[in-house]
Formats: structure tokens, sequence, C-alpha cells
């Protein structure tokens, strides 16, 4: 145990090619990922919060209950989709980097947007009255809103990285953990473990909890950050 965990902090240390391309490819298909799913979740979720129209609960609950959507079975649905015979077989994304960001964007965007939701509520609640007072538009508002919230946003963002970044199930299905071009951190860890290679796991799974803990630290202090300014 001693000489794997060695090992590990070999691969660290001397900053192991594998280890990078592998951590370098999982950053980008997240951030990828993470950057569609908060330009459509952010003002979805604010446009929910602050719109009324029939159905308004139903989306609601549809957004807080994708939140903890198991990603196989999100996998299989994106898998259907870019399969040969799916709808969006003719794009040929199945097994590539662009299949594991549209997965993961799914996993983001009722994430992102649900937080939003929820954060623009509590603001519209408080600021309704002066908004509808200066005549602004339902669009004005949500924009207002989201500028004026834009910090606790900021940690509704991290959160989506976060759930992007640890996912396993749904990128190995539709990227199928092709090595050198679909192999993340995650996928990486279940293949290594299996065939053996611990050190490469123990590696990876550290640069992952650093990765994870350092997304945390940065929300707490973000959010400590704006209570301590705005108040």
């Amino acid at each position: 145990m001693l000489a794997t965990l060695l090992d590990a902090f070999s691969l660290l240390g001397r900053l192991d090619a594998q280890v990078l391309a592998i951590v370098w490819l999982s950053l980008q298909v997240s951030l990828s990922a993470l950057a569609l799913g908060a330009l459509l979740g952010l003002p979805l979720g604010a446009w929910v919060a602050v719109a009324r129209f029939p159905g308004r609960g139903g989306v609601t609950v549809f957004l807080n209950g994708m939140m903890g959507m198991p990603s196989v079975v999100l996998g299989v649905v994106v898998y259907l989709l870019l399969s040969r015979s799916g709808p969006l077989g003719g794009l040929g994304l199945l097994f590539s980097p662009g299949a594991m960001i549209l997965a993961q964007t799914l996993l983001v965007l009722p994430l992102v947007a649900a937080l939003a939701r929820q954060i623009v509520a509590d603001a519209w609640r408080d600021y309704a009255v002066e908004l509808t007072a200066y005549g602004y538009s339902r669009r004005q508002s949500v924009l207002t809103l989201l500028f004026d919230c834009r910090h606790s946003l900021v940690v509704a963002v991290l959160a989506g990285l976060g759930r992007a970044i640890s996912e396993v199930g749904a990128v190995m299905i539709v990227g199928g953990n092709i090595e050198g071009y679909t192999r993340v951190m995650t996928t990486s860890i279940a293949l290594e473990t299996a065939k053996g290679d611990l050190s490469l796991s123990i590696a990876l799974g550290l640069v992952l909890i650093a990765l994870e803990l350092g997304l945390n630290g940065l929300a707490y202090g973000l959010r400590i950050w704006a209570m301590r300014r705005y108040g």
C-alpha cells in the first residue's frame, strides 16, 4: 500500500504526461459543458422565477427533480440520440469528446437552472414592487436580478462544475473511454482500478479531490466575501 501511494505521488511530482493529458481533457470537457449549461441554465432559471405562465409549478418540479438525475440514465438517453439509428446519429458525435460535452451539459443545465431559479425567486420577492414601479419588463427584471445576484449565482455555477467533473456514468457510455481520446479522470480511475493499476487511479483521484475541494473552497470564499461586502 505504501509503495502504491509513493508511486502515485511520484506520478504527480514528475508531472507524468499521461496524467496531464487525462486531467487536461477532463477540464476541457467539463468547462465546455459548464459554459453551455450556465449560458442556458442561468437565464432559464431566472425566467422561471419571474415569469407567470401555466405549468410554472410543473417546470419548477421538473428542474428540481432533474438535479438528481442518475448520470447512467442520462447517458443511455444521449447514446440513443447519437447512435447511428438515432435522430442525431448523422452528426457522428458518439464516442467523441463532443458527445461527452453534450451529456455533461444536460447534467449541468438543470442543476444551474434550479439553483438560479431559487436565488432569483428570493430576490424577486424582495424587489418585485420596486422593479414593477420602475416599469421594468419581465426581461429587464430577469437581467437586473441576474446581475444583482451574480455573487450567489457564481456558487450555483461552481456547483455545476463540480457535478460535471465528478461524473462517470454518462461520459463512459457516450464517450467509450478511448485511451488518448475520450478517457477522462473518472473513467480512467474506474478502468485503471479494474486493471489493478492503483498508482494511476490514486494519482488521478488525488487531483479530482483537490479540484473538488478547491471548487468548494472558492464557492465558500465568494459567499463570505459577498456577505461581508454587500451585507
